[in-house]
């Protein structure tokens, strides 16, 4: 069962973090994406861009926006996509990354 965790980032907070932070943060990524190759469950992470566009349609006419801005205090920085036995598991997951330590991971099941 594929789960999607996806990962906040608190501009605010991160930029607090000292360099000996960011780079736990970092290695723990690294081994949690080895456990979880090792373990058949990784499908995919990747970090997200800074650069965002907000789209509406109205039915008739489509709108482009820039967005998120920098001066937002939270964004969406990245997230996972895994595979694995049920939300129990998923969540399990997630909270190894360094990242719940200062925020909420939003775990979600992808209906198939």
């Amino acid at each position: 069962m594929k789960h999607l965790m996806l990962i906040p980032n608190n501009v605010d907070t991160w930029n607090a973090l000292s360099a000996s932070e960011t780079e736990a943060i970092t290695r723990e990524h690294a081994s949690l994406q080895q456990e979880l190759r090792a373990s058949g469950e990784f499908v995919e992470a990747h970090e997200l861009g800074e650069e965002a566009k907000f789209v509406r349609n109205d039915g008739s006419t489509c709108t482009v926006t820039d967005g998120p801005f920098t001066e937002t205090k939270e964004i969406v920085a990245g997230y996972y996509i895994i595979d694995c036995a049920d939300m129990a598991r998923a969540v399990e997951i997630a909270g190894k990354l360094g990242e719940a330590r200062l925020w909420p991971i939003e775990v979600r099941r992808i209906d198939p």
